[in-house]
């Protein structure tokens, strides 16, 4: 099973946020200032996903996982250092592929993770490597929401466009927590959540209620006025909390 490893989910993510990042960033459209934001905050993550994981007593994959955190950590600083030399030239000369390196390294560490979790290696993977895409998404959808009162000129089809790439997360996260042993097994009882089932439920209400957020989320933005954009930021600031739910709750529960 997965075990709530705070390095690992630091390092998820950081990973999933970078990519994100890039995701965006890859247009060129959005002012250097929104990239410095996202690799300063996803700098700090992978830093303290490094430096929980090395002072924890862990084994050979552990390691490379903190590894991978150092190496992210770097390669949000490079980028930063690049963007801001580069400043005056605005993003149209960022080499956007300095964006997606920490997650490609990000992605080997998160391997590892998986693998040092024990249980199904397969399923393992795939949970760490799904939910690290759907919280950076989920995260960095918010965040570019917020850029707009910085950057109102911005065309909206850049937020529209990562809340469709969460949506299609959103459905796999789901479905590799169902996949056994996974919370079909906290329904029937096989797995004791501890709390008489309750939890079992409470992930489900997240998980539905994340969709359903990211779909009102596109709804809001089909509205031309501008007040349609801060309303969407609102809504994936609780969209961050139910994905967050769906997927922190079931890694506690499925650890136990």
């Amino acid at each position: 099973m997965i075990e709530l490893d705070a390095a690992t989910v630091l390092l998820q993510w950081s990973v999933g946020g970078m990519l994100g990042c890039w995701f965006t960033t890859r247009q060129r459209e959005v002012g250097v200032g929104y990239g410095w934001l996202l690799r300063i905050i996803y700098f700090l993550m992978a830093g303290a996903a490094a430096w929980i994981g090395i002072v924890g007593d862990g084994g050979t994959a552990t390691r490379v996982r903190d590894a991978a955190a150092i190496a992210v950590a770097v390669c949000c600083a490079s980028g930063f250092v690049v963007s801001f030399v580069r400043r005056r030239e605005g993003s149209a000369t960022f080499p956007v592929i300095l964006d997606l390196i920490p997650f490609v390294l990000g992605t080997a560490g998160l391997v590892a993770a998986g693998v040092d979790a024990g249980g199904a290696d397969g399923t393992a993977i795939a949970r760490t490597l799904v939910g690290a895409v759907f919280l950076g998404f989920v995260s960095d959808a918010m965040l570019l929401g917020h850029w707009y009162l910085v950057q109102p000129g911005l065309p909206r089809r850049h937020v529209n466009e990562i809340v469709r790439a969460f949506l299609w997360v959103w459905p796999v996260e789901v479905v590799v927590m169902l996949v056994p042993t996974g919370m079909f097994s906290v329904f029937t009882g096989a797995v004791d959540d501890g709390w008489g089932g309750q939890l079992g439920w409470f992930w489900a209400t997240c998980a539905i209620t994340t969709g359903i957020l990211g779909v009102v989320t596109l709804r809001a933005l089909e509205e031309r006025s501008y007040s349609a954009v801060m309303a969407a930021t609102g809504l994936m600031y609780l969209a961050i909390l139910t994905a967050f739910g769906t997927d922190l709750v079931a890694r506690a529960v499925l650890a136990g």
